[in-house]
């Protein structure tokens, strides 16, 4: 069995590739059957995720690329930007991974979540689309969808102490 645990920026050859559904490309675990009947143990360090594209190594020297699977998601329409905005805060609200198009959002199939977007007036329309999520602002692996590799650096300043302030909170001097 392959191990995998290192990315590539580029390769000169492609060995294999494997299909993977987005609840797999987050995972840092996993056993992986490739599309050469293979299989490879992915070992990556906690809280990557893998994208579309991505090329992976390890010890044997293979190097295999991963495709993200076309998967059951909902594409969300709006009326107008302001109508989309709000959907998009309602789905935040409830911290659900949410894809963002210049005129959509998508998301993965939750009929729960559908009824609560038909109430807000949007467009629900399933479809089998590959998943790729907004990383969150504070995740160092996003990055933009035309794969140009440069550094990824994160979104928001991680902090290091953080000083909860609530409504009738007293500064003491």
């Amino acid at each position: 069995m392959l191990t995998l645990h290192t990315r590539l920026e580029r390769a000169d050859r492609i060995t294999d590739e494997v299909v993977l559904a987005y609840d797999q490309r987050e995972r840092c675990r996993l056993r992986l059957d490739l599309a050469s009947g293979a299989t490879a143990a992915l070992i990556l360090p906690r809280g990557s995720v893998l994208r579309d594209g991505d090329l992976l190594t390890g010890p044997e020297g293979a190097v295999v690329r991963v495709r993200a699977a076309q998967e059951a998601t909902y594409r969300i329409g709006a009326a107008s930007p302001h109508a989309l905005v709000r959907c998009a805060f309602h789905l935040g609200n409830r911290h659900s991974q949410v894809q963002i198009g210049a005129d959509h959002l998508r998301i993965r199939a939750d009929p729960v979540l559908r009824d609560m977007l038909a109430g807000l007036g949007a467009t629900v329309t399933e479809e089998q689309a590959t998943f790729h999520p907004e990383p969150g602002a504070y995740s160092a692996g996003g990055h933009g969808h035309g794969h140009d590799h440069e550094p990824r650096h994160l979104l928001a300043p991680v902090p290091l102490r953080q000083k909860i302030h609530r409504p009738g909170d007293v500064e003491r001097t």
